[in-house]
């Protein structure tokens, strides 16, 4: 996928930006590793963790604990959105285990290939299922971590808010709207706003796969409507039944589900 823009006739030759943009790693180390090739940057929209697949229930950190079979049985359950069974069965299955040590020994192994696959300059935020207080030992030099935060890329101002809303799926990095609106409020006018989640409107949130919902930000949708950045970038819903639309002056891009596709998605201008 690929975005565009012209500004019109310059006063000279002008060497043109191209930034790569990635959402949703979700454990793609080899992929990552080739993301920014032909780019100035790289851009992670976050969620570096890979904990459960739920195409694969054989790959990440839930069936490497407790097997193909109790990781099939969890995704049948929260496809169904039967979540306190499913809660109830994961307390069933940690019973007598150390929870927090196992599950955050799994992800430092997964963030010492990951961060170390980042060309340099990365630009980074969170996602849901991340750990955000791990990310300091990780990212190398060449690797800028941002949430909440501003930064100008090739002439064009980037903001950035990381993690994800509270949700029944209460993954690692969910915060509550008004923290959430907070940080998106701090960044004022951008010309490209990225996110983890998407804005709150029904056909970037819905997943077809999934069959449900995913949450999306209604302060990222007023931030739209009313500074109007060029762009707004997010991931988080891997399969949305829209991956594109116009919100007023906004093009509105799910930049993709870079675990399964490789690819990153490129903007240049």
């Amino acid at each position: 996928m690929r975005g565009s823009e012209t500004d019109g006739p310059a006063a000279g030759p002008r060497r043109s930006t191209r930034i790569h943009v990635v959402s949703d790693v979700h454990g793609n180390a080899g992929d990552l590793a080739r993301a920014g090739e032909g780019a100035d940057a790289l851009i992670c929209l976050g969620d570096l963790v890979l904990f459960l697949d739920y195409r694969d229930h054989s790959r990440g950190i839930f069936p490497a604990l407790f097997g193909q079979e109790n990781a099939s049985r969890i995704v049948a359950l929260r496809t169904a959105r039967r979540f306190e069974e499913a809660r109830a069965f994961g307390r069933e299955l940690w019973a007598g285990r150390d929870r927090h040590t196992e599950i955050l020994g799994a992800v430092r192994q997964q963030y010492a290939e990951l961060f170390a696959a980042f060309p340099t300059p990365t630009y980074a935020t969170y996602g849901n299922v991340d750990v955000p207080h791990l990310w300091p030992e990780y990212a190398r030099p060449g690797t800028t971590v941002l949430d909440g935060e501003r930064v100008e890329i090739g002439g064009r101002v980037f903001g950035f808010v990381g993690g994800g809303l509270t949700s029944p799926m209460n993954t690692p990095y969910e915060i509550s709207d008004e923290e959430y609106a907070a940080k998106v409020e701090a960044l004022g006018p951008v010309d490209v706003l990225c996110s983890h989640i998407p804005p709150e409107v029904p056909e970037l949130t819905y997943d077809t796969v999934a069959r449900r919902f995913e949450r999306g930000s209604r302060a990222l949708l007023e931030a739209i409507r009313t500074t109007r950045p060029r762009y707004a970038l997010f991931g988080h819903v891997h399969q949305p039944l829209v991956r594109r639309m116009r919100i007023g002056d906004t093009e509105c891009v799910n930049v993709g589900h870079f675990a399964s596709t490789g690819t990153p998605w490129a903007l240049t201008w």
